[in-house]
């Protein structure tokens, strides 16, 4: 991690598209950072660009202007190696639709990324325990994923994806499936991860409801983002 803390930094960015005959701007000219132990919530109306910017934070697309850095080093710079050490040790991946593999069980698919990365079986296993046990879900942890509920599978994929112990959690619609108490209670977990373990979350959402529990809040719209919280309050209440 950089020496001030700063996890990632957008400088400008912006990524257009080719739709046949039509430009599509997806992002335009965003200004971003994200600093360790940071709940940023990213709202706005789908197709405001929300997903587009969580793809280029990861280095999963590439920016056709500005610069996007993490821990201080141009994702542009680096070869697909090196981004794929990033996405796996760096950053965790949770999605709307959860993303669990059918035949595994909770419990081996949090292992999954520790055997990938070639982690060995004791420690995976400790990890695997510790991830689920953070999630509460040690009871269902032999359980596959239909016989968990759409709030349970959701937990799995959180402790998948810090089972790496990444210092980033980028998350796309994570609550997009669920009911509102159930959304809720997963921004709580997020909210508890960023509190106890230092994590960094960065949530986009439409779901207006559960932006108070972020540090905070910034609004995409049309491909750009509105600067400054205040300008998103209101989303507040």
């Amino acid at each position: 991690m950089s020496a001030n803390g700063k996890i990632v930094e957008a400088i400008d960015v912006g990524r257009k598209y080719q739709l046949g005959s039509e430009e599509v701007v997806a992002v335009n000219g965003v200004s971003f950072e994200v600093y360790s132990g940071q709940f940023i919530a990213v709202v706005g109306r789908s197709g405001s660009g929300k997903t587009t910017l969580l793809n280029l934070i990861a280095g999963l697309d590439k920016a056709t202007s500005g610069l996007v850095l993490f821990e201080g080093r141009d994702l542009a710079q680096m070869n697909e190696k090196d981004l794929t050490e990033i996405r796996r040790h760096k950053i965790g991946f949770v999605f709307q639709s959860f993303g669990l593999l059918p035949l595994l069980s909770a419990f081996e698919n949090v292992e999954l990324p520790l055997r990938i990365s070639g982690v060995r079986a004791r420690e995976r296993e400790q990890r695997a325990r510790d991830a689920l046990d953070m999630v509460g879900l040690t009871p269902r942890s032999n359980h596959r994923p239909y016989e968990l509920s759409g709030g349970e599978q959701q937990r799995v994929a959180i402790a998948r994806a810090v089972v790496t112990e990444p210092p980033l959690i980028l998350a796309d619609e994570p609550t997009g499936e669920l009911d509102s108490n159930n959304a809720r209670s997963i921004f709580g977990l997020f909210r508890e991860m960023v509190q106890e373990r230092g994590i960094s979350v960065v949530a986009a959402t439409h779901d207006s409801t559960l932006l108070a529990m972020a540090d905070s809040v910034k609004e995409m719209r049309d491909g750009s983002m509105i600067q400054g919280d205040a300008e998103s309050h209101r989303y507040r209440n």
